[in-house]
């Protein structure tokens, strides 16, 4: 995922909720809708987010230092997963609130038709933003089913915004059938419904964005398909034979690191397997341009050493652990 392409989707985000926040506001003041406070509060969580999300891949970008030698490529990781406490506490808890409150004490809406047509106008903004996203996250997501891109993506910020835009529509459909049900029936407790529904939408999304945040930065290998890569050009059959076995993970989105124990030929000097581990740095980084922080440890494979030993993924020749998603 380019950075270019999720920065674009964030801006076209950041954009469409700071105009669709000021209308709902707007909308509650004339109206006293909770269902539009509540999405105009929504709409400002998602533009700090936005915002977060920013700042993140700024930071990200700073150079390795001697505390931090592998760089700061995990700071995307940290503020998308802010995002999903924010989008948790101010936009989905005060959301609950607001819905018990106003179901608890109903009231009827004052000029319904504010809310209503800020309801539409918002819906179109965030079909833009939505419909930017996807077109940035198509660019990106081949085969992948939507289900599949969010689960495994490295960097953090399309599938946040995926997320956030559709659950900011499928909010507003909900708001605009609270009001729509308490002006038919002149019930209020309708909109409190609605503003409920709202709350509990924006819980579950949030949920869903922090375990997947969380296992981003706990720490995830490559993909099946980089794995194989690298393993195919570190081996050249003549110096290297095979890779014993190896490690990957991603430091940031865009940066991976590769560990691995090589076998070698036991008659090779000094130099020629030297030359060869350079050769072989070479191959993967025109392979998977995103390794970018190689270890190669060369080793004469044994296999009656791997067949003897106690733990079979740390002994010479083990299997490979898969990759996590």
């Amino acid at each position: 995922m380019s950075a270019s392409g999720g920065t674009k989707a964030i801006v076209a985000a950041l954009g469409a909720n700071l105009a669709i926040a000021v209308a709902k506001f707007v909308a509650f003041l004339f109206s006293g809708s909770s269902s539009m406070l509540a999405e105009s509060v929504h709409s400002l969580a998602d533009s700090g987010n936005q915002g977060l999300l920013l700042l993140g891949g700024k930071k990200a970008k700073r150079e390795a230092t001697p505390e931090h030698p592998f760089g700061y490529g995990r700071e995307r990781y940290i503020y998308a997963f802010l995002v999903s406490i924010v989008l948790f506490s101010v936009g989905g808890m005060f959301a609950v609130y607001e819905g018990y409150e106003k179901i608890k004490h109903p009231h009827s809406l004052d000029n319904w038709y504010w809310p209503v047509g800020v309801l539409v106008f918002a819906i179109i903004a965030e079909g833009f933003s939505f419909r930017t996203a996807i077109v940035e996250s198509n660019a990106t997501r081949g085969a992948l089913s939507w289900t599949q891109f969010i689960r495994r993506a490295k960097a953090p910020e399309l599938p946040v915004v995926l997320l956030e835009d559709f659950g900011a529509l499928i909010g507003l459909v909900l708001a605009l059938g609270g009001v729509g049900i308490a002006v038919i029936t002149d019930n209020g407790v309708w909109d409190g419904i609605g503003t409920l529904c709202i709350g509990i939408l924006l819980i579950a999304i949030a949920i869903v964005l922090a375990a997947e945040t969380k296992s981003l930065l706990l720490g995830e290998s490559a993909g099946t398909d980089e794995v194989d890569k690298i393993k195919q050009a570190i081996v050249d059959h003549d110096t290297v034979t095979s890779v014993i076995h190896m490690r990957t993970l991603h430091l940031g989105p865009e940066e991976l690191l590769v560990a691995a124990k090589i076998a070698v030929q036991h008659d090779d000097t000094a130099a020629e397997v030297a030359a060869a581990i350079n050769a072989a740095e070479t191959r993967i980084r025109e392979a998977v341009p995103i390794a970018r922080v190689i270890y190669l440890e060369p080793d004469i494979y044994s296999e009656s050493d791997a067949a003897a030993g106690n733990d079979p993924a740390a002994t010479p020749g083990g299997p490979t652990p898969g990759p996590a998603h």
